[in-house]
Order: C-alpha cells, then structure tokens, then sequence
C-alpha cells in the first residue's frame, strides 16, 4: 500500500466578530457589552457551561472555551449576593474565555455586564433556547475551526460518491469532469479544492468562494457550470470518499491488474482510497470514473468484486491441491 502525504492541515479561525456576524440572525444574537473587542479569536470549536465554577470549584475548569449561561446557571446567580456573584464571575472570567453567551433571552444582571466588560469578554444575548443554541453553534464552530488544506484537483459526486481527480497540470482533470456534468454528475470545484477534516475520518471539500463553480478548459477558457448546465450541475460541498489519480500512461510502470492490493492517499491524517488510471488513446475515462464510483457503492454495502473473484478461483483449484497434496509416489 502507497502513501502519500499531503502538507499539514492548518486549523481554522474565527473571532467573536464574525461569529456574530454569521450567527446574528440564526440564534437572534445581542452584544450586551459595548466597546470590548470582538476580535478576540475562539480557538475550541467545544462549548460549555460553568456548572461547578460557579459555586466556586474551578480545579478542573476547562478555560479558553466560551461559556454558555442558561437558565440553571442564571437561577443560580440569582441566589447569590451581589458581592459572592462578583467573585464567581471574576473568578472563571481569568480562564482566557473569549465569549460569554446567555440563552432565552433572559434578564441579565447588571454586575454581571460590569463584569464581563471590565475583563475585556463579549457578553451576548441569545433570543434562542439553550438545547437549540447549542444544536445551531457547535456544527458552525466544528465546520469553521477544523483543520484544512488546499489541494490542486478536481472534485465532483459521482452517483453521490465525491471523487478527487489529480494529477500532474494538463493531463485532463477538468475536461473529465466537465464530461461528468455533461452525463449528469455534479461538479463540486474545480482546480483548487478546500479541504477540511470533520471529527476523525470525515473530509469535506468545497471551492474557493471567489471562483464558485467555474471551470478553465484548455482551449477555451473559463466556463461557468452553473449558468450552462443549470443548478442541479452543481454542488457547494461533498466528501471526498475517492482520490482518482490520472496520469500518463508508462509503459515502464507496473499497473494493478485484479485490484486486490488497495492503494490510499493520506490527507490531513486520513487514509482516502485511490485508483491511479493511466492514461493513453482511446480510453474512456469518463465511462472508467463511473465504475469507479459504482465500485466504491458496491464495497461499501459489502460487496468486493475482487475479492470475491480470487475466493471463486480458490475454491475452484481445492480440488486440484487436494489431489496434489494425496500423490505419495
């Protein structure tokens, strides 16, 4: 099995800032505490909510996360005297939290703004529920925060299947896959492709925001999918599920016959499998890249057509070894 490396993957970022700007209208959000600095960067994609901290244990506290007060955090406080409040808030404010977020829109004490003003942290007001805020905020921080690299390829779904083509620059990646959309495949992006890595194994690869789904054709120049081929030529984002390796056909070079021994690429710590295809006249690599996709399909659901051919061989030569192993003369 080859593998190959792709650069680091570079975690993402994102501030206080655009987090509001992004989140604003979704989860109906509020800055409480004017004149603090939004650009504080939010580097922990995981939320959580003060619990213990607040009656004074913070041993175990985990800082640098923001922290959500919802309504059993803000009943707490409101058992507390002004003073003992104070201390509490002072207390897991030093923690390094980049942002502080109050759920359903409930009443916020007035010390508790002073607070979170005097250490520099954005207190913000969320119109929504807790259970929903959360539901809304995590996949938007995971997405945002996740590690990424950007690879030179092209990446189109397949039957629902998202296969990265590379391959050294003119050998056809774009033509393929303009063949693809024409046979009604979908084009995800074309030349630089984004990738991020979501939880442990998942990849997920979109275009540059500024080049959407345009395609540069040799010959012809760029080409816009969407508007030649219609909405459902497209998609915004898949998994990468296969890496499709095309390249000049060496006759110098051993090429898989059976497909026994699987091949893989290394992208951001995950193992992707790979098909190299050589490339020479007359081949269709369009018709190739299908069954490629179908291929995967039928591996996923438990089916390896070259495994179970090379068991079909084996059974039929049993009779033959057994005979072979039973010639004593």
């Amino acid at each position: 099995m080859t593998l190959r490396q792709s650069r680091d993957g570079t975690p993402g970022t994102i501030t206080v800032r655009e987090l509001l700007d992004a989140k604003r209208r979704t989860l109906d959000l509020q800055l409480l505490n004017d004149g603090v600095d939004l650009d504080r960067p939010i580097t922990e994609a995981d939320l959580s909510s003060p619990g213990l901290a607040l009656a004074g244990f913070t041993q175990r506290f985990a800082g640098g996360r923001a922290q959500v007060f919802g309504q059993t955090e803000m009943a707490y406080l409101a058992t507390l005297d002004e003073a003992t409040g104070r201390e509490r808030l002072r207390a897991l404010l030093a923690f390094h939290v980049p942002a502080l977020f109050v759920t359903k829109g409930q009443d916020v004490p007035a010390y508790f703004v002073e607070e979170a003003t005097a250490a520099g942290v954005p207190l913000l007001l969320s119109g929504a529920t807790t259970k929903y805020f959360y539901w809304r905020i995590k996949p938007f921080l995971e997405a945002a925060l996740a590690p990424f690299t950007h690879m030179h390829g092209s990446l189109a779904s397949v039957y629902g299947v998202g296969l990265l083509f590379v391959g050294p620059s003119g050998v056809g990646k774009s033509e393929c896959v303009l063949d693809l959309v024409e046979r009604g495949h979908r084009l995800v992006a074309d030349d630089l492709v984004h990738v991020s890595r979501r939880g442990n194994d998942v990849l997920i690869g979109r275009g540059h925001e500024l080049q959407r789904h345009h395609m540069e054709i040799r010959g012809l120049g760029i080409i816009d999918v969407r508007a030649l081929f219609g909405i459902r030529a497209i998609r915004h984002q898949k998994r990468i599920e296969v890496v499709v390796e095309l390249e000049h056909w060496d006759e110098n070079k051993e090429y898989t016959r059976t497909g026994l021994d699987g091949d893989h690429w290394e992208i951001l710590g995950v193992q992707i499998p790979s098909v190299t295809v050589p490339l020479n006249p007359g081949k269709n690599i369009t018709v190739i890249s299908e069954v490629v996709a179908m291929n995967h399909l039928l591996k996923y659901s438990g089916v390896d057509s070259a495994a179970d051919f090379e068991r079909r061989i084996r059974d039929a030569m049993a009779p033959v070894r057994e005979y072979l192993e039973q010639d004593y003369e």
